[in-house]
């Protein structure tokens, strides 16, 4: 499972810099791959999405809340 959150935060990542090439100079990574309606950037798209998904149900380790800790203060 540790794989497939990696792979999926490697996906997010990919899709968020595809965002911000899109939003700075509207170009998509996507074009590449022959524009969007090619099957490979349709893949890529529902991969970048599914992977966004698993991460909000799956979060990774440094998103995790742990318990609240009780500090004590010297005084």
């Amino acid at each position: 499972m540790e794989m497939i959150k990696k792979i999926s935060l490697l996906l997010l990542v990919v899709g968020g810099l595809n965002w911000l090439l899109v939003g700075l100079f509207g170009w998509d990574i996507g074009a590449i791959f022959g524009g969007q309606d090619a099957i490979v950037s349709r893949i890529v798209y529902i991969l970048v999405g599914l992977s966004a998904i698993l991460t909000i149900v799956y979060p990774c380790k440094c998103c995790e809340v742990k318990g609240e800790e009780k500090v004590q203060t010297q005084m």
